[in-house]
């Protein structure tokens, strides 16, 4: 007599499970609710029932992040993206908007600025260390979202706003600043004044010498995507906001070829631009990236093809990382 195999529980809506697991959280056991957000929406989504499993994720990745539970929420906001590619879910402004509120959820904690190094090595350690927990959390769940939203409908790049959405987040929490990584971002986003702000801010912070580099590499990511308008754009903003803060706006050769830079590609004149890069060769040699940015501009103003055409893609993928 062979035996039936056990039917498997009827899901309940999932409004019942999303009550039930927020009562969870109350109660203050966040790694209990953590195990059944996943084990209850992974069913949902065996039934492909795929928007119930999006509420119940959404629902907990804010509930954990609202509670400090950063791990567990950033776990709990990537499966949302994951599981927005297995049901295949299109890009839209309604799955935009509820992305937009798990970030909002990701708690914005400034680094004390009074620590001296007599202060307790320990809780310095222990405020570092929750600083990169924040930014490797929210950073992998909006790079997450940025991929998806790329095969799913928005720009090729990804959605804009969420690229600066994750910039943001990058300069705002990061205990070590990779001012590079957030204007890879800020160029694929799209609020060059913005931008600005922030780099203003850097200005005022960094020390001498990284603030024409950083308004040097800014311009030509711009550049390097072709986006000649954004980047004229992004240094006229500078020089208003630094003038109404009665601010010094870096003055350098650097600068200077930047200045020239977005003159010359106004026109056709590859010959200039060839001479801009020989003259200024020294300020563009202070980072190596400027060089190989400089091999996209020429592509993509003046069709002048690479000697290895991967090697801007490659640059671009380490930068992602």
């Amino acid at each position: 007599m062979s035996r039936e195999k056990p039917r498997r529980a009827t899901l309940p809506p999932v409004q019942e499970n999303i009550d039930k697991l927020e009562k969870v959280i109350n109660e203050g056991n966040f790694y209990g609710a953590q195990q059944m957000y996943k084990s209850i929406s992974a069913r949902y989504v065996s039934a492909q029932r795929y928007s119930e499993a999006l509420d119940l994720l959404h629902s907990g990745a804010c509930l954990q992040l609202k509670n400090r539970q950063i791990t567990c929420g950033a776990e709990l906001a990537v499966l949302f993206v994951e599981t927005l590619v297995k049901g295949k879910i299109p890009y839209d402004e309604d799955i935009l908007d509820r992305v937009r509120k798990i970030y909002k959820e990701f708690p914005r904690i400034p680094m004390p600025s009074n620590l001296e190094v007599d202060d307790d090595v320990q809780e310095l350690t222990e405020v570092l260390g929750a600083a990169k927990i924040r930014v490797e959390g929210c950073s992998s769940f909006l790079r997450a979202a940025i991929k998806w939203s790329a095969e799913s409908g928005a720009h090729k790049n990804g959605d804009p706003q969420l690229h600066v959405m994750l910039a943001e987040y990058i300069y705002s929490e990061s205990p070590e600043l990779d001012m590079a990584r957030v204007s890879f971002h800020f160029v694929r986003g799209n609020n060059p004044k913005k931008f600005a702000s922030t780099l203003v801010n850097f200005m005022g912070k960094c020390y001498p010498g990284e603030d024409d580099t950083a308004v040097a590499r800014a311009v030509l990511m711009y550049l390097s995507m072709g986006n000649l308008r954004d980047a004229n754009c992004l240094m006229d903003e500078l020089k208003s906001q630094v003038a109404s803060k009665e601010l010094d706006f870096p003055q350098s050769d650097l600068i200077q070829f930047i200045t020239f830079l977005l003159q010359t590609l106004e026109r056709d004149a590859l010959p200039l631009f060839n001479m801009l890069r020989v003259n200024y060769k020294s300020s563009i040699d202070r980072e190596p990236a400027f060089s190989e940015l400089l091999d996209d501009i020429a592509e993509k103003f003046y069709g002048v093809q690479r000697r290895n055409p991967l090697q801007g893609v490659f640059g671009d993928l380490f930068k992602m990382m």
